[in-house]
């Protein structure tokens, strides 16, 4: 059984994702050790959701209970997030509607700005990491690997990534009421991660020329001698922040790159200006989670601040039509994922029942040779084996399709008396090609 456990900028605080967003440990190992019956989990963490995924051996009475106890006992030995702090900001999503809401996300129909890309490739890393960390199951690769292809068909055959707007493009745009000149800016971006590769190209988009980089960890020489900006050694971060004009954050960092002091003026407390106010003689936005900017900022006189909360306020209202259709596409690949699953279900049972009957045959088919059978009797026999067990497997995998596959089994084992036990791979792919032939 599949499930998974969500917290996310719909159920809650930045506050609290900024908690979850960079655990100092590896949560995923945490969880697939907490019970024999954890078969495994991957984890999603991104600066608006966590999400961990585990796989849950059914049979085990309360499966589901244990797997979300698994869940919050790793997220607070990792993070110091306890169960009663995550008390009304998660939901708890099991069974087949694990695969349509992991593929909605995976689309970005779940992000802060629907049709945002960035989720796809974090969730292809969360995949990555699992493997790395050995905590993936074979059901949580197919469901991820699925995910993925759900998002490359959707992103192919949707409008949705024009409906939606990165967070970057999207942080930028609040910021255009404000500027009167690109080109006139003088812009300090603090990180050198794919958000700062996103920031620039999108900085350079509206004409901005005026660009320097800075990282809190190094890296800014190497970033700026790729993409051909000037760059600020952390001896003169403060005197370039005090000269920007826009000032972007956007690393990993897990303390404030950024405060009051820097700049250089003592905070007076809050005075976020509203969206269409005039411009301030220095805007800075954070794009950071957990925040790189300090809350005193917003108060250094002539700053205005824009977070991702605040982002998230003014996001666009979603294209109806393009996620209209990008719903319908993520309801159709969970369909169909519910069904190879099912099908893979009933599979060992499809597999003993057809050995049985061919064990039978192979005993007739030696009798009729023993009495001089001319090889007449052989053909028949497997001809009419072979019409008797159409009806059978089809009406399997139709059981299996409206989640009947136990009932089949059960039948089996009543009425033939074949104990159906785990079938081999192979066994199940030979099952397949002789039914599709």
């Amino acid at each position: 059984m599949l499930l998974c456990v969500s917290a996310s900028h719909k159920t809650a605080s930045f506050d609290l994702l900024e908690r979850l967003s960079a655990p100092p440990a590896p949560i995923a190992p945490m969880i697939a050790a907490h019970d024999d019956c954890v078969q495994g989990a991957v984890v999603v963490a991104t600066c608006n959701r966590f999400e961990a995924y585990v796989d849950m051996d059914e049979p085990v009475t309360a499966a589901g209970t244990v797997g979300v106890e698994a869940a919050l006992m790793a997220i607070e030995s990792a993070t110091g997030v306890t169960a009663a702090d995550l008390e009304g900001s998660y939901r708890v999503i099991s069974g087949p509607a694990v695969a349509e809401h992991l593929f909605a996300v995976a689309a970005g129909l779940e992000s802060v700005v629907v049709g945002e890309g960035e989720i796809a490739g974090q969730v292809r890393r969360a995949l990555t990491e699992a493997r790395a960390e050995g905590t993936t199951s074979a059901e949580l690769e197919r469901l991820f690997q699925r995910a993925s292809e759900a998002q490359r068909e959707i992103k192919n055959t949707t409008a949705l990534g024009r409906a939606g707007r990165s967070l970057v493009r999207l942080g930028l745009d609040l910021a255009a009421s404000r500027v009167a000149d690109w080109g006139m800016l003088r812009v300090l971006l603090v990180g050198t991660g794919a958000y700062a590769a996103a920031t620039l190209a999108a900085l350079r988009d509206r004409g901005a020329t005026d660009i320097t980089v800075y990282s809190p960890s190094g890296r800014a020489e190497r970033f700026a001698h790729k993409h051909a900006i000037d760059w600020v050694e952390q001896a003169a971060y403060a005197t370039a922040a005090r000269r920007a004009d826009l000032i972007i954050t956007c690393t990993t960092a897990e303390h404030h790159v950024l405060d009051a002091a820097i700049l250089g003026g003592e905070s007076t407390g809050p005075s976020r200006c509203p969206v269409g106010t005039p411009v301030p003689r220095r805007l800075v936005i954070d794009l950071g989670l957990p925040r790189n900017v300090d809350p005193d900022v917003a108060g250094v006189t002539g700053t205005e601040v824009l977070d991702l909360e605040t982002i998230r306020l003014h996001a666009p209202l979603e294209e109806l039509q393009a996620t209209d259709a990008a719903r319908a596409l993520v309801q159709d690949a969970a369909h169909r994922f519910l069904v190879a699953g099912e099908r893979r279900a009933v599979a060992p049972a499809v597999v003993a029942l057809r050995r049985h009957a061919f064990d039978l045959l192979e005993e007739e088919i030696e009798r009729a040779r023993a009495k001089g059978d001319d090889g007449r009797t052989e053909h028949a026999l497997r001809h009419f084996v072979g019409r008797l067990l159409h009806t059978p497997t089809t009406r399997a995998h139709e059981m299996a399709e409206h989640g009947r596959a136990d009932d089949y089994v059960q039948a089996l084992e009543a009425l033939l008396g074949i104990q159906v036990s785990a079938a081999t791979e192979p066994d199940i792919a030979d099952d397949a090609q002789d039914l599709a032939g």
